[in-house]
């Protein structure tokens, strides 16, 4: 692709995959009972071009590209009056050339049309339009309708993941003084917490075996009251959980069930303790379970999960968002750019595959937390990590 422009390919390719996912060039309406549904007006989506006076270099601290980075609002801008829910653009993408030769491709995408997985498809089809295919390799599927609630809804299973939380002790995390920082995981750092397990747990997955890690680390560096009810929403992915999702779904197919403890016995208890608490949460979700959860959307009216003494983490290691290839070879960084996604900052939070400079694998979690609470779990995470 040298001597190509990457804004005008990635444009080009853009326009020729929205045929196939012609969906996201419509725009999100609402109907009775706070039913959405997508209106294919062929409006289009945002694209922005842009030109940059730095280089790729300068966006690298000393060791890997990792989150927060600076600029955001300039390499992802928001344009005024885009990002609602309804009537507004499903998608905004920018392009932004660095001066170094390189570039940067930002999006933002509606969460009620598509997940992650969903997410990292579409790119994928683009970077293959890019490259000069036809067609995407993996046909997009819409199908919402397998995922529709039963007639009548029928709530069947308990699903702590919506419960209704009164904030006696206000400990939701507010704006004033946030810091934003992320810590790096590779084989050694990892190694060493497995070495804290059950010997029945020395295997647990990397990503999953982090996520449950820094719940309890940040737990502990919140310092909340020892009575205070945390949750972790784990996200489980329904495509491979079961077999009626066809290849190509790219809607929101995952459950994220609830984790619940209080802060007491999370922060006292071993990190097996916490691992049984999600294995527990996750073995929940049987077919069930995720109509009954359906179900339960429908009669609630699309409710908000639990955002009270809640923390979601979502992995992203499998998501495939790293193998995009426009053209100039596959992304240095490819995840969230910011660690304070979502209603409340801190609330959510990811495990992205990275690399260091030197070439060591590894996955980054980026954080969101009140300033004297970051400093307190990287004092922790560094006594723990030098035992």
């Amino acid at each position: 692709m040298e001597g190509r422009d990457p804004v005008k390919v990635i444009k080009e390719a853009v326009s020729k995959t929205l045929v196939f996912y012609y969906p996201f060039a419509g725009r999100v309406r609402e109907r009775f009972g706070k039913k959405l549904f997508v209106e294919c007006t062929g409006e289009g989506v945002l694209f922005i071009e842009a030109n940059a006076d730095v280089s790729l270099q300068q966006f690298q601290d000393s060791s890997s590209l990792q989150p927060p980075f600076p600029c955001m609002d300039q390499l992802l801008y928001d344009v005024p009056d885009s990002d609602g829910i309804l009537d507004s653009p499903l998608l905004l993408i920018q392009v932004t050339r660095l001066k170094c030769g390189g570039f940067i491709f930002a999006v933002r995408f509606n969460h009620t049309i598509t997940d992650g997985i969903g997410m990292a498809q579409f790119l994928k089809a683009i970077a293959e339009m890019a490259r000069g295919a036809l067609a995407p390799s993996v046909l997009p599927v819409w199908k919402r309708a397998l995922l529709n609630s039963r007639d009548p809804p029928r709530v069947t299973c308990l699903h702590h993941e919506y419960d209704e939380v009164n904030d006696v002790n206000d400990t939701t995390i507010t704006l004033d003084n946030m810091v934003q920082h992320s810590f790096f995981f590779g084989l050694t750092e990892i190694s060493i917490i497995r070495k804290t397990l059950p010997t029945h747990f020395h295997n647990y997955p990397s990503a999953e075996l982090l996520m449950i890690f820094i719940w309890r680390l940040r737990t502990i560096a919140l310092q909340l009251s020892p009575e205070e009810e945390v949750r972790l929403l784990c996200l489980v992915n329904l495509r491979t959980k079961f077999n009626y999702l066809p290849l190509g779904y790219y809607g929101n197919a995952f459950a994220f069930p609830a984790a619940v403890t209080t802060a007491a016995k999370l922060s006292q208890n071993s990190l097996g303790y916490a691992i049984e608490l999600v294995e527990n949460s996750k073995a929940k979700v049987t077919e069930e379970y995720v109509k009954s959860m359906v179900d339960f959307m429908t009669v609630k009216g699309r409710p908000h999960f639990t955002v009270v003494g809640s923390f979601l983490m979502a992995d992203l290691t499998e998501a495939g968002f790293e193998d995009v290839d426009f053209g100039w070879e596959k992304a240095i960084f490819a995840g969230p750019a910011i660690g304070k996604v979502g209603l409340v900052p801190g609330l959510i939070s990811f495990c992205i595959p990275s690399k260091t400079r030197h070439g060591e694998k590894g996955i980054v979690v980026p954080l969101c937390l009140p300033a004297p609470a970051m400093e307190r779990l990287a004092e922790e995470l560094d006594a723990l990590l030098k035992i």
